[in-house]
C-alpha cells in the first residue's frame, strides 16, 4: 500500500489506472470506514482512500482543532483491508492559496450548496455543506476516479453529493455504504470517541427514538409532526439536548407528505459536548 502526501505524486502514481475507486474520508477509522473501502474494492481495480480533515467544513465554534488524527493506526487498517494507496495531504496541498501565517484558507471559490443545505444539518451548521461539496469536488478532482463511495450514516451528505455529480455532469459513479452499528444500534462515528463508558451507553438511545417512529408509522400514524415531537422530547428527558429530528422524503429530502413511500428519518443531537446524528431509511407500502 501505497502513503502519498502530495497532488502531483498521487497524480503519478494513478495515471496508469483505469479503474480507480475513491473514499473519502477525515481518518480516525473505525469498521464503519472499513466496510466503505470493502465495497470500492468490488467496484475497481484500484482503491484510494484520503484522509484529510476538511477546515473548510467547520464551523468557527466546532471540534477542528480536537479532531482525532490517527493517521499511523488508519494506514494499518487499510492496509489489512487490502487498500491500494492512502491520499494524506497537509492544508496547502488541498488549499494552494493558504496562508499559515493567517490561518487563511484562501479559497475564494467555492461550491454553493442546492437550499437543501441550509435544512437539518445545514441550519446549525451555516456553511458546512458548502464546505464539503467544495473539498469532495476537489477531491474528485484530483483523483478523477470512476467510483466513489459514501456512508449513509450523513444522508443529508450522501444526498448533497449526488446533486453534486449529477448537476456537473460527473462521470462518477456514487456507491452508498449501509450504517454500521454498534451491537446497541449506536451508529459507528469518529467523534463515539469523545463520549464517556456512561454517555455511550445511553447513546443507543438516539437509534431507539427513530426505530420508534419507524414502527409508529408502519402502524399507520401519519402524524409526522407530533412522532418527531414526542422523539425530541424523549431524548431531551434523557439528558440530549435535540438539534433536530424530522421525517423526510428519501427521494428529494423535503418533509415527508402522506403520500410518499419511500422515507428518511434523520436526527441530530448533542450528549454531553458531542454531536451526533443518525438516520434510518425504509419504505412503507
Amino acid at each position: 500500500m501505497q502513503i502519498i502526501h502530495t497532488v502531483a505524486e498521487l497524480r503519478n502514481a494513478l495515471k496508469s489506472q483505469t479503474s480507480v475507486a475513491l473514499v473519502p474520508t477525515m481518518g480516525n477509522l473505525h469498521a464503519g470506514h472499513i466496510h466503505l473501502a470493502t465495497l470500492a474494492k468490488q467496484q475497481a481495480q484500484c482503491v484510494v482512500v484520503s484522509i484529510f480533515v476538511n477546515p473548510l467544513q467547520f464551523g468557527a465554534n466546532e471540534d477542528l482543532a480536537s479532531y482525532p488524527r490517527t493517521l499511523d493506526a488508519d494506514c494499518e487498517k487499510l492496509k489489512a483491508a487490502g487498500v491500494d494507496i492512502v491520499f494524506a495531504p497537509n492544508v496547502q496541498e488541498m488549499y494552494p492559496n493558504f496562508n499559515a501565517a493567517t490561518n487563511d484558507l484562501g479559497q475564494t471559490m467555492i461550491i454553493s450548496a442546492p437550499p437543501i443545505a441550509k435544512e437539518l444539518c445545514g441550519a446549525s451548521r451555516p456553511g458546512h455543506f458548502d464546505g464539503v461539496a467544495t473539498v469532495v469536488m476537489k477531491l474528485f478532482n484530483i483523483v478523477m476516479p470512476q467510483v466513489a463511495v459514501f456512508g449513509k450514516k450523513d444522508f443529508q451528505q450522501l444526498f448533497i453529493i449526488r446533486e453534486l455529480v449529477r448537476q456537473f455532469n460527473l462521470p462518477i459513479a456514487i456507491i452508498a455504504g449501509d450504517t454500521i452499528r454498534e451491537a446497541s444500534g449506536l451508529a459507528m462515528s469518529s467523534r463515539n470517541g469523545y463520549l464517556s463508558q456512561e454517555q455511550k451507553t445511553n447513546a443507543a438511545t438516539l437509534n431507539t427514538c427513530l426505530k420508534q417512529i419507524v414502527d409508529s408509522i408502519y402502524q399507520g400514524n401519519t402524524d409526522f409532526i407530533g412522532l418527531e415531537q414526542a422523539a425530541a422530547q424523549n431524548l431531551n428527558s434523557n439528558g440530549w439536548l435535540t438539534d433536530y429530528i424530522s421525517i423526510r422524503s428519501a427521494r428529494t429530502l423535503s418533509p415527508a407528505s402522506k403520500e410518499d413511500t419511500a422515507l428518511v428519518v434523520l436526527a441530530a443531537a448533542k450528549i454531553g459536548n458531542t454531536r451526533l446524528i443518525d438516520n434510518i431509511e425504509f419504505t412503507r407500502i
